[in-house]
């Protein structure tokens, strides 16, 4: 297959479509306030990846309530003081010709104490000190969720993906090892995807016909099964509810981790899914134009990129220029990363990915 299929425009359920099958994947990068509005910063770092060819842009994740932050400088969706900002950075990713997605985010056991005091799970866990919610918390997460997705369309966007993976607070429902619940989020594998079900539920009746609605999903590891999400991912496909399914692999060529699963990649477990209207990602591990290729020749319909958009924020028109374009080899400057539009603050976070960015004596 050559890289042109890479290039044809994605139609989507709702709202518009995107001019390429690149995604911004939803990227960790700590630049914005500590109150989490939106920082020069971290504007100019996601309005840099709209210029450079994405397809649809999407924020870091953002927290739906404060005691939900992950980590410093997270952007915020969880108060009407945040709407200003996300207004801005809406209108300046549109200008760019792609399609503008926050993502939806709740950290749970994930937050760190000296950020939210004491953090909030599906259950009590002694790891973290984290407490179990309560019924009524429970229901007021959805609502907060839910109530952010609404800030969001009024901000501009136009869709939001609800972040369902990497064992934040929708991962703790999910999986059975950290929700032991006995109320109706807790339980059977029906009960623990409630909550998740019941927010888009939400979103679709309280935001308008034509937004857009992603979901994050992790396959494995965080304490879930793979065959527990791939019955929850082929219910929410069939359900139509959602316009594109996100699926977090770490590296998308990879087999399953669990023993009776080997044997085929853990992408097929879901390309093989009746899909319908509803279109499917990946990401993990995406550094050149042969990797971007083969999700597509997998089966998906886009590709997530996250590493390699940091190391070039044109990664798609490098691509659109090179069927042979790889990203450059690690470690790379701080030079090069001002370059590419990353704050000092986000250049500190990324030292914390052994190899990605050069010593400084090296660099020189």
């Amino acid at each position: 297959m050559s890289a042109s299929k890479l290039f044809e425009p994605l139609a989507l359920a709702r709202g518009p479509a995107m001019k390429n099958r690149f995604m911004l994947a939803p990227l960790t990068n700590q630049q914005s306030h500590a109150d989490g509005t939106l920082s020069d910063d971290e504007f100019n770092w996601l309005v840099k990846r709209a210029e450079g060819g994405f397809g649809l842009t999407m924020t870091c994740a953002a927290h739906v309530q404060a005691v939900g932050q992950g980590f410093p400088g997270q952007l915020g969706v969880f108060g009407d003081q945040h709407i200003a900002g996300l207004s801005r950075l809406a209108a300046a990713i549109k200008a760019q010709g792609s399609v503008a997605a926050m993502q939806l985010h709740h950290a749970g056991m994930r937050s760190p104490a000296e950020l939210v005091g004491t953090p909030v799970s599906a259950s009590d866990d002694e790891a973290t000190g984290a407490r179990g919610l309560s019924l009524g918390e429970v229901e007021q997460l959805r609502d907060d969720f839910i109530a952010a997705a609404v800030r969001a369309e009024r901000a501009g966007f136009d869709g939001v993906e609800v972040h369902g993976a990497h064992g934040y607070v929708l991962t703790q429902f999910l999986s059975a090892e950290t929700n032991r619940r006995e109320d109706r989020y807790g339980g059977s594998l029906e009960n623990r995807a409630r909550i998740v079900l019941e927010i888009i539920d939400g979103i679709r009746a309280q935001c308008r016909a034509d937004f857009q609605l992603g979901l994050r999903l992790s396959t494995e590891r965080f304490g879930v099964e793979l065959m527990e999400i791939r019955e929850l991912a082929g219910q929410v496909l069939a359900a139509g509810k959602i316009d594109y399914l996100d699926l977090s692999l770490w590296d998308v060529f990879k087999e399953p981790a669990e023993e009776a699963h080997k044997g085929r990649s853990l992408l097929s477990y879901f390309t093989e899914l009746p899909r319908g209207q509803v279109r499917l990602g990946a990401a993990g591990k995406v550094m050149s134009a042969a990797d971007a290729e083969a999700v597509i020749a997998a089966g998906c319909d886009y590709v997530l990129i996250g590493r390699a958009a940091i190391l070039r924020h044109d990664f798609p028109e490098r691509v659109r220029r090179d069927a042979g374009y790889t990203s450059p080899p690690l470690p790379v400057s701080k030079a090069h990363l001002r370059e590419e539009a990353l704050s000092d603050t986000f250049i500190d976070y990324m030292h914390r990915f052994p190899g990605f960015v050069a010593p400084d004596a090296e660099a020189a």
